[in-house]
């Protein structure tokens, strides 16, 4: 028998098929998963349709009603110049999801084909990706962030620069280590015996089955990068003036935390309410993928 035949593997369009229903099959998730991922769409959608259903504008004032309690008027009440917290809140809300998903979302396929390649070629090229990676993981995140906002400036672009230049390094060795893995499985060696090219094993049969870890670790990724805009915001280092943040709004709310404590405490549960959502997500797809 030849070294071929030895080799039982389906073509590539049948090997894709078996990850493409694991993947797809949401509607087979536990509860948990279904609310936080209900949770998370909500809040995407309030998001979005923030100029259509926020009942005033971001910045608009009402002298009439300063330090205003929640109620019907202001559903999370005002703050000390008199603006609304729950419209204030969903036009932050729309900067805020829309920063961490391009900071998490980026560096995510580009942290993974990296981790896929030092982990399927070995010797020097998994050596120097590994250094590198090390290097990047070992540096403090906080500080190699802002140290890119005190370049180009306060605002998102310090964000949107600093956190995908070290955040690949964690999908880099999340993939590296199931790359090593992986590429001893059959079907792995199978595009060997037949012949494919080493691109075509990584791209079309190994990055596949790397991606759905890296999915569910960006869940909780995703929550950090927002409360590192949440942070860097309540430092004045986020979005500027008149432009709202969660941070931000947080930080405006604390010195009358005793006297209105809705001004920080309701748009600070918006951030606790998604990390939760976020949370359920991802702990419902990895025992999942632990089944």
């Amino acid at each position: 028998m030849s070294t071929v035949e030895a080799f039982t593997t389906p073509e590539p369009a049948e090997l894709a098929v078996p990850q493409r229903r694991r993947m797809s099959g949401l509607r087979g998730q536990p509860l948990p998963v279904k609310i936080g991922g209900a949770i998370l769409v909500l809040m995407a959608l309030l998001a979005l349709l923030a100029p259509v259903i926020a009942p005033y504008g971001q910045n608009e004032l009402d002298f009439n009603n300063l330090l205003s309690g929640p109620s019907f008027q202001h559903f999370f009440g005002t703050d000390e110049s008199g603006r609304d917290i729950f419209s204030r809140t969903l036009y932050a809300l729309r900067v805020d999801l829309a920063i961490v998903v391009f900071v998490t979302y980026i560096p995510l396929p580009i942290g993974v084909l990296v981790g896929a390649i030092g982990g399927y070629f070995g010797g020097w090229v998994d050596a120097v990706i590994s250094r590198v990676t090390d290097v990047m993981i070992a540096f403090p995140f906080f500080v190699l962030v802002i140290a890119v906002i005190a370049i180009v400036g306060p605002g998102v672009k310090g964000m949107l620069i600093g956190v995908p230049i070290a955040a690949w390094a964690l999908y880099a060795r999340l993939a590296r280590s199931e790359m090593l893995v992986l590429r001893e499985q059959q079907f792995m060696l199978a595009t060997t015996a037949l012949g494919y090219s080493r691109r075509r094993a990584i791209f079309r049969h190994a990055v596949p089955n790397l991606m759905r870890s890296a999915l569910i670790y960006s869940t909780i990724d995703m929550v950090v990068n927002l409360l590192l805009l949440a942070s860097l915001a309540y430092l004045g280092l986020g979005a500027q003036p008149p432009n709202a943040e969660l941070g931000s709004i947080i930080n405006e709310g604390q010195s009358s935390l005793l006297s209105a404590w809705w001004v920080a405490t309701l748009p600070g549960l918006v951030i606790v309410l998604f990390g939760i959502a976020a949370g359920l997500v991802g702990d419902g797809l990895s025992d999942g993928r632990r089944r």
